[in-house]
């Protein structure tokens, strides 16, 4: 599943969601049958079998059989000293682009296959499947216990498991780091911030605000940022809003030194006037002396 793809699929996600049940299979599900919506099993635990469209999967734990409407089915027990604990979870009202309404192509490898040959069967592990047994834990919980919003609740519990279902689908995005847009992409978010500094440095400035302004996480912003200017961000703003106080100063600024800092974006006249002499050599108060 491409990335264009995996995008309409998450962007077409709003399922409704009908009910949720956990049990021991002890014995056969009593008859072959399908229905009107869909369901998803997940084994817990155990060992079994699925009569599905007239063939026989093996299941175990971490499976999760992907049941379509319309689709027969019939679990096994071939284990009694070790059945299946099963979770189910039935929705409906899913539209995906180019497949039939109410039908959820999960277990599609090859989404221009037709389905009717591939497995309806998920195998999961390491991390995936840790993540889904702490949701089917949560929707068990949930589901037992009327609270106000359950309903919400627990369809928010379907969509996180859709969406980690959907990722594990697809194949990740690769960054070319060879690609000379790389270096264009930093340079740009570079340019970016110190425009953004030069503009608003009287303003209070948020290195993370900032960040989530441009869809991006402080850590990496300060990684480019020193990588292609030599200094951090904060440091950066730093200079700029000194060299502007120094400006300020040289050119006949008449009000008080604790005017000069909030000029520039300081509050704490004591903080900016270390600042200031820190790089310059002199408090700020000796410049205007000296003109």
């Amino acid at each position: 599943m491409c990335c264009d793809n995996r995008e309409q699929l998450l962007d077409q996600l709003n399922p409704t969601f009908l009910f949720t049940w956990k049990g021991t299979r002890l014995k056969d599900e009593a008859r072959y049958h399908s229905h009107d919506f869909i369901e998803m099993a997940f084994i817990l635990s155990g060992h079994g079998k699925y009569k599905i469209a007239d063939r026989l999967y093996d299941v175990s734990e971490g499976d999760i059989i992907i049941l379509n409407p319309g689709q027969k089915h019939q679990a096994l027990c071939t284990d009694p000293a070790n059945p299946t604990t099963e979770f189910f979870v039935g929705l409906c009202d899913v539209r995906f682009p180019d497949f039939p309404e109410n039908y959820l192509p999960l277990h599609l490898k090859d989404l221009t296959a037709d389905p009717a040959e591939q497995s309806p069967i998920l195998h999961t592990s390491g991390e995936l499947r840790q993540k889904l047994f702490k949701i089917c834990t949560a929707m068990s919980a949930e589901n037992d216990i009327c609270r106000c919003g359950r309903y919400i609740m627990l369809k928010s519990y379907l969509m996180q498991m859709l969406i980690l279902l959907l990722r594990e689908r697809s194949e990740p995005v690769r960054i070319n780091t060879g690609c000379s847009f790389e270096s264009t992409s930093k340079k740009y978010v570079v340019d970016q911030i110190v425009n953004y500094f030069e503009d608003h440095y009287s303003e209070k400035i948020s290195l993370d605000q900032i960040a989530e302004n441009m869809y991006l996480s402080p850590f990496y912003i300060s990684r480019i940022f020193k990588s292609e200017t030599g200094d951090t961000p904060i440091r950066h703003l730093i200079n700029i809003r000194l060299e502007k106080a120094k400006e300020l100063l040289e050119n006949g600024f008449d009000g008080s030194i604790q005017e000069v800092a909030a000029e520039v974006g300081y509050d704490d006249v004591y903080h900016f006037s270390k600042l200031f002499k820190k790089r310059f050599g002199m408090p700020p108060s000796k410049i205007r002396r000296l003109l």
